[in-house]
């Protein structure tokens, strides 16, 4: 087996791009063979990697965005699942993104949300019947089942479910498939799909509900960092990290520094409502003063990324077709933030009107999705999400 010795300024694109055409090859940074060997568990290695993650000069528009998997490629499987993330994997995404929850005895596992009736069959078992109960988390309430009332080993007995059927039957085929995934568990997964294929995936982890898991005694932060410090694809390899809030992106960059392989990614929408920590504390910071040029530069302090929804980028006009883009990228860039914004879906109900056919409201429409996402991409965004990563590739090629 051949090694292959990354160059130290090599961006991250070339990073991932070199280790594609080194099939079979085992992948080490400089100097990381030496920090490796002498890591205690849990700890990181320092080696000065400084500029890996760069893609060109900020501020430039990059040929090929960097394609993340949204929970896997989750218009085409049930997500957060192994098969989600192996057919993102397979069809060419750069990252595929898992959602970190916690569950009842402090495991990190993968679901959107706390909320867990909309995606595994814990409907059906009976044996939870009496934890159905009511929660508002975030803003939002539902009632039903929830991560925090299950240990691990209840967890593992539920399967997940695709959350919209109506608009994805294909997928909802896979019902009853797969397990909920830990976080360990993705990582593993990720480090075997890229010794398989010879090249590098990175991982996009969200942390959810920072606030209300804190809230109830299951802190995220402290076991997320010792999960990326325990595995040593983690510590090496492509990592950003996305929070809709603000402190714990703030503590995470205070423990983690600008170490080479990691971003920090601050999530945001367009609109006038605060991020949950900002409202527990009783401040005033808006999503929607946070996409002023003020707003940008504020977040550039902390984190390396901004990730807005689409529509910030390209707003919609009142009959659903495109609008002229927004300044946000240029705002942006202005500040040395990247942007990758999420999401782009392919079925007509989730497409601006410019790229909808006639085949119906919940129809899939892999053309119409392909020249939307092209449209963005002039903007200059540095990468994107998307329910499927082989549009997204299509799109860029």
């Amino acid at each position: 087996m051949t090694t292959l010795y990354l160059p130290k300024r090599l961006s991250r694109r070339g990073f991932i791009q070199t280790a594609a055409a080194a099939t079979g090859a085992a992948l080490l940074l400089p100097g990381m063979a030496q920090a490796a060997s002498m890591l205690t568990p849990g700890a990181f290695a320092t080696p000065d990697l400084s500029g890996m993650p760069g893609v060109g000069p900020v501020g430039v528009a990059q040929p090929r965005p960097l394609i993340f998997g949204h929970r896997g490629s989750s218009a085409l499987r049930p997500e957060h699942t192994l098969g989600s993330y192996a057919k993102a994997i397979a069809d060419g995404a750069d990252y595929v993104e898992p959602d970190l929850v916690s569950t009842k005895d402090g495991v990190l596992v993968a679901r959107h949300e706390a909320f867990l009736s909309e995606t595994t069959d814990v409907a059906s078992h009976p044996e939870f019947a009496s934890r159905k109960t009511r929660k508002t988390i975030d803003g939002e309430t539902h009632e039903g089942w929830f991560v925090d009332d299950f240990t691990l080993l209840e967890l593992k007995t539920l399967r997940a479910v695709e959350r919209i059927p109506q608009f994805r039957p294909g997928s909802a085929q896979y019902n009853g498939m797969f397990q909920v995934l830990t976080f360990e568990e993705i990582i593993d997964f990720v480090a075997a799909e890229s010794a398989a294929r010879g090249r590098i995936v990175g991982i996009v982890p969200e942390l959810k509900h920072s606030t209300y898991f804190a809230s109830v005694g299951l802190p995220l932060e402290d076991r997320f960092l010792a999960i990326l410090g325990a595995h040593d694809y983690t510590r090496r390899n492509p990592v950003e990290i996305q929070s809709f809030e603000v402190a714990n992106l703030k503590y995470l960059r205070g423990k983690l520094g600008h170490r080479a392989n990691l971003r920090l990614m601050q999530l945001v929408i367009g609109e006038n409502v605060r991020p949950m920590d900002v409202a527990a504390a009783g401040g005033t910071l808006t999503f929607a003063q946070m996409c002023t040029p003020a707003g940008l530069r504020d977040i550039a302090q902390y984190a390396d990324v901004v990730a807005p929804p689409t529509r910030s980028i390209i707003p919609l006009k009142k009959d659903g077709s495109l609008d002229a883009p927004s300044s946000l990228v240029e705002d942006a860039h202005k500040v040395g933030l990247r942007v990758e914004p999420w999401t782009f879906r392919p079925e007509n109900h989730f497409l601006a009107a410019d790229f909808r056919n006639n085949a119906g409201d919940a129809a899939r429409n892999e053309a119409g999705s392909i020249a939307e996402i092209k449209r963005y991409v002039a903007t200059g965004i540095d990468g994107f999400f998307t329910d499927d990563p082989a549009l997204g590739r299509a799109a860029i090629s």
